[in-house]
């Protein structure tokens, strides 16, 4: 009768302790995080499982920024400088350019190469097509630096030193770029992305593009998803032909022929030199 009784006891016993088993089992998850990053969302939320679903963050991710940058009223300019645009006749402008807080007289474009506005502070620029609008130019102005500033400051880039400053041949993915240096770029360049993505370029120095040598847009890419910080000068070689805005901290410089899809926005001057140059 005793044994009788034992037997279920025991065996109720058995079957619990291999449930339990069973499910700690299930619950486990091996220190090598060797599973599926895609069964990470069916795990419990409980604090014994060790977080899987982050994946960090670091050089090369190629994911990139997720928008644009804010130029405010510098915007709606493609040539915008604080100490004047000279000129090597003809050019051709499509879209507004302006110069502020230097007089008008430092504009030295004529009319007929700018398809667009005028902007000057006062009625010293090229007639008769100049427009005097210094609180414009000053709104403007003020936005480009603080523009400047904030991708200046931007942190945690996908690239760091790419190529130590020669980008040349390369093909450049959606991204936050950083240089702690100069960049050269003595051959042709690809930018190649979806028209949504954004390219970030921080550079600590000049910013060089050799005779001759072009950036091309691939996949969709955009220039006016393109933003080029740089610190230093920048020079465009003859006959190149460059992609985006440039927010420059001093001198933006183009030699004879060089042709640009995008803004050249500067806190120094901009020196044309017959180029064509297109707001995006």
């Amino acid at each position: 009768m005793k044994l009788k009784n034992i037997f279920p006891i025991t065996g109720m016993v058995l079957v619990l302790l291999l449930g339990s088993c069973a499910k700690e089992q299930l619950t486990t998850i091996p220190e090598n995080n060797n599973i599926p990053l895609t069964s990470a969302s069916t795990l419990s939320s409980s604090s014994s499982f060790r977080e899987i679903s982050k994946v960090p963050s670091g050089t090369g991710t190629g994911m990139g920024p997720a928008t644009g940058v804010n130029l405010g009223l510098a915007a709606s300019f493609t040539i915008l400088s604080k100490s004047g645009i000279t000129d090597v006749h003809p050019s051709a402008i499509t879209g507004d350019i302006g110069s502020s807080p230097i007089t008008g007289a430092a504009i030295l474009v004529n009319c007929t190469e700018v398809t667009g506005a005028v902007y000057s502070v006062d009625a010293a620029g090229p007639m008769p097509c100049v427009m005097t609008n210094a609180t414009r130019l000053t709104t403007a102005v003020s936005n480009m630096e603080t523009a400047y500033t904030h991708v200046a400051g931007l942190t945690e880039p996908n690239f760091i030193n790419l190529g130590a400053g020669n980008i040349g041949g390369k093909t450049l993915s959606r991204g936050l770029y950083k240089w702690t240096s100069s960049v050269t770029i003595p051959t042709n360049v690809t930018i190649s992305g979806g028209p949504n993505d954004v390219w970030i370029f921080q550079i600590a120095g000049t910013l060089t593009m050799s005779s001759d040598v072009k950036i091309f847009l691939s996949g969709g890419a955009q220039a006016k998803n393109i933003y080029w910080q740089t610190a230093g000068a920048v020079t465009l070689g003859t006959s190149s032909h460059f992609e985006g805005t440039i927010l420059g901290k001093t001198g933006i410089n183009l030699q004879t022929g060089a042709s640009v899809n995008g803004r050249l926005l500067a806190q120094t001057a901009v020196t044309l030199q017959m180029n064509t140059v297109t707001k995006p």
